[in-house]
């Protein structure tokens, strides 16, 4: 719901932003990982994939030198007087990734520390990407297909957000759209988002610097004149406490740069091509208290799975997604997604449909720029073009995440419909306050499957 690359922190200002050239200081290794594929006749197989971290954590320096070309919150005047000679003058870095930034995996499963004590300082927060090889992202076309991870984010408090979720990127990263960018996939060039944000550094092969407003309230990151904009599908976000799925579809299939105001933001929200809020079902949001967290139905104080099915009105992957289906699988025991306990709203809705979406944004009096820009048919375009896997934990300088845990917004009352997400209180999430006391928190991911509907978990 609001942009996850503002929110989230770097080491320090060496690893706070990506470029296009690649320096030689560190070689990028990508940690292995397996995931697996199924049919509903022959099974799940494994298959081998590894995980590459975005480029904005890297470290980015003076192509013939170590010279940082942005530092703090701020850019290097002389190694980045443009945007077009800041991207050929500076080299994006490869990754330490346990040591510097806390990313390790073990057969199946990814883990990701909120906080890495390194040499260097910390690390707070990442993203990584699902690879298929050493140069490409592996693209997941998701109609009339299933998708299924474990998840253990019983250390992730208010404030906190494991996010995994799919991002209309380019498959190489942007290389073969933009010549300027000799980074590409295996350095984790390319993010955009629903969002359309401001705060990435590169964009098309060429640097953010131009207009560049450092942050007040984060000391590594800012805006430039550029946003990077694509369909975005929120399989995931969640903490212990609160849990929401969103699709948010954008206008076209595939990333596009935005300039300005164009790109929304606290300026003007819905004045850009894709979706900004989305169409998000969140048990707590919708009425249901009881179902997710510590102790409740899906118990968050172990692992359990979550399966997200994409159902197309024909039943094939060559038609339009008309319903995004969830269910829970925990101990051995099947859990059907809640229903919605809303006044206006049906009980018997359970999943995100139109009718679904429509009734939602009617009832909690949201503007509905979700129908603006397609619906469900709208991101299906891109869903069917294929898109990236993001999995990522961070923290939020823009709304301390209680647009996820508390009541949001924070001077709307709770008992009105829609703004009661979660028991946090409305004074948590502050990020100075959680990098202190969730030092310790992570999120682990694993046994992610896709196939078959039915195929990725057992009945």
């Amino acid at each position: 719901m609001f942009s996850k690359l503002a929110l989230l922190s770097a080491i320090l200002t060496a690893f706070s932003v990506k470029a296009q050239l690649v320096g030689t200081y560190q070689t990028e290794t990508h940690p292995s990982i397996s995931w697996q594929k199924c049919t509903k006749g022959g099974g799940c197989s494994n298959v081998s994939g590894s995980v590459v971290l975005d480029g904005n954590w890297r470290w980015v320096h003076s192509k013939s030198g170590y010279n940082n070309c942005y530092t703090g919150n701020t850019w290097d005047k002389t190694l980045c007087p443009d945007n077009k000679s800041c991207a050929s003058n500076c080299a994006l870095e490869g990754a330490d990734y346990s040591g510097t930034y806390g990313i390790t995996t073990s057969g199946n499963a990814l883990t990701l520390k909120f906080i890495q004590q390194n040499s260097n300082g910390k690390n707070i927060g990442s993203r990584v990407y699902l690879m298929a090889s050493d140069t490409k992202y592996q693209m997941f076309k998701v109609l009339n297909q299933e998708f299924s991870f474990d998840v253990d984010l019983s250390k992730l408090p208010c404030g906190l957000n494991g996010a995994l979720y799919f991002s209309a990127m380019d498959e190489d990263g942007g290389m073969a759209r933009f010549s300027t960018n000799k980074a590409g996939a295996k350095y984790g060039t390319g993010y955009c988002d629903s969002q359309c944000p401001r705060d990435i550094k590169f964009i098309n092969g060429e640097a953010n610097a131009e207009g560049w407003q450092p942050a007040s309230n984060d000391a590594n990151a800012g805006t430039g004149n550029y946003g990077s904009c694509c369909n975005e599908m929120d399989v995931w976000e969640a903490n212990s406490i609160s849990a929401a799925y969103t699709p948010h579809p954008c206008d076209g299939t595939q990333s596009t740069r935005c300039s300005g105001t164009a790109c929304g933001g606290s300026s003007n929200r819905y004045g850009s091509s894709c979706d900004p809020d989305g169409c998000d079902f969140n048990s707590f949001r919708m009425g249901n208290t009881s179902f997710y967290g510590p102790g409740k139905t899906v118990n968050t104080n172990s692992k359990f799975t979550v399966v997200t099915q994409f159902i197309t009105d024909s039943g094939t992957a060559s038609g339009t997604l008309k319903e995004i289906r969830r269910l829970y699988v925990q101990n051995g025991k099947v859990i059907q997604n809640s229903k919605v306990n809303i006044p206006g709203m049906s009980s018997s809705l359970d999943s995100i449909t139109s009718d679904f979406c429509t009734s939602a944004k009617k009832a909690f009096g949201d503007t509905d720029s979700f129908s603006q820009h397609g619906g469900l048919s709208g991101i299906s375009k891109a869903m069917s073009v294929g898109m990236v896997l993001v999995l990522s934990v961070w923290d939020d300088h823009t709304a301390n995440m209680l647009w996820l845990d508390s009541n949001y917004p924070t001077d709307a009352s709770p008992t009105k419909p829609g703004i009661a997400r979660g028991t946090c209180s409305t004074s948590s999430g502050v990020p100075s306050d959680v990098e202190s006391s969730a030092a310790s928190a992570q999120v682990v991911y694993s046994n992610i499957k896709f196939g078959d509907i039915g195929s990725t978990y057992a009945a």
